[in-house]
């Protein structure tokens, strides 16, 4: 490192010149001129107040002629702009480059898996114990070992949707905020679901209550009753908290995590219609039974309606905005 303790430095009368016709007037500040005549710009000094540290060697540096910009032991040695590397100047709006932000290769890599991966961990825990796993080996009859099982049977389903909002969230959540995830969910939306949710949470226990109540003949016992809608109540409840913390949490999952636990939900009353053959379950509970699933199967339609109406709003927001489809992936 060299240091210029306030050298006199003559400047040429081509770069005077040259100040003179940009009109910087900022070289007045550093640069003390003697009283001269006007034209007269040979004996400019230039001063220095502080002392200066510069690096011994500098990038782009020609070293061809011994010619140096300053005399002393450490030298500056002139660049030679032939060789340096050309570097953009934007002297308007239109010289900007717009520079598209795409994934890297090794991020889209690892998620492509997921989509794979994701569902068949749902169809896993979720429809193969539903469906392939015979139910005389797993219920015991209407007591309190059959509905730990059946409750078993649903936490299972449960973990794996966990796993898929986690696989989905990933692959669904742009990265450096691309699109804007702070928007609020509209209150249509919340308001249909917490309606319907509500709506199938009350109907058993108002069921139950008339039973007791001597409304509905035969009267149906606590422990078989809970068999029937106990495992349905408890994963509606859980449905209920997921989605809240999707919207809490802005997560890309809150739209599809109801149609996850309520296309389950539909196998899970046909579930019960078989159990309710094996407890012989008074008429009124079969038919209730059948209500519900009609009311979710409902339910569950029109939210793949609202999943259609959004993607396809989200779709043309981006093509209005001019967003590559290829960032979405």
């Amino acid at each position: 490192m060299a240091s210029l303790l306030c050298p006199q430095i003559k400047l040429s009368k081509t770069f005077v010149r040259r100040v003179r016709e940009n009109g910087q007037a900022s070289l007045s500040r550093s640069v003390h001129r003697n009283p001269l005549q006007s034209g007269h710009f040979e004996n400019l000094v230039l001063r220095c107040t502080k002392n200066l540290s510069w690096e011994s060697s500098l990038p782009y540096a020609s070293t061809e002629d011994g010619a140096s910009t300053i005399k002393g032991s450490n030298v500056f040695e002139p660049i030679d702009t032939e060789e340096a590397p050309e570097i953009p100047v934007f002297q308007s709006n239109q010289d900007v480059v717009e520079v598209e932000n795409k994934p890297s290769m090794q991020i889209t890599a690892f998620k492509l898996p997921m989509w794979l991966i994701g569902p068949s961990i749902l169809l896993v825990t979720g429809i193969v114990p539903t469906l392939w796993l015979p139910l005389p080996s797993v219920f015991l009859g209407p007591n309190i070992a059959g509905l730990l099982s059946l409750v078993g049977l649903d936490f299972i389903f449960n973990l794996g949707a966990v796993l898929f909002f986690l696989m989905a969230d990933a692959c669904g959540r742009p990265e450096n905020n691309i699109f804007d995830l702070k928007k609020q969910i509209p209150v249509s939306y919340r308001f249909w679901n917490l309606a319907a949710s509500i709506a199938g949470f009350l109907a058993p226990f108002a069921l139950f209550f008339a039973s007791h109540r001597g409304t509905l003949q035969p009267q149906l016992p606590f422990i078989p009753f809970a068999v029937l809608l106990g495992p349905y109540l408890l994963l509606l409840s859980v449905q209920m908290l997921t989605e809240m913390l999707t919207w809490r949490w802005k997560s890309p999952v809150w739209l599809v995590a109801p149609v996850v636990y309520e296309g389950y939900r539909v196998l899970q009353l046909m579930r019960g219609l078989q159990l309710a053959d094996e407890i012989s379950a008074p008429g009124w509970m079969v038919q209730s039974l059948r209500g519900l699933v009609s009311w979710w199967v409902l339910v569950l339609g029109i939210q793949l309606m609202r999943v259609a109406w959004f993607a396809g709003l989200s779709f043309a927001r981006n093509t209005r905005y001019g967003v590559s489809d290829d960032l979405n992936q």
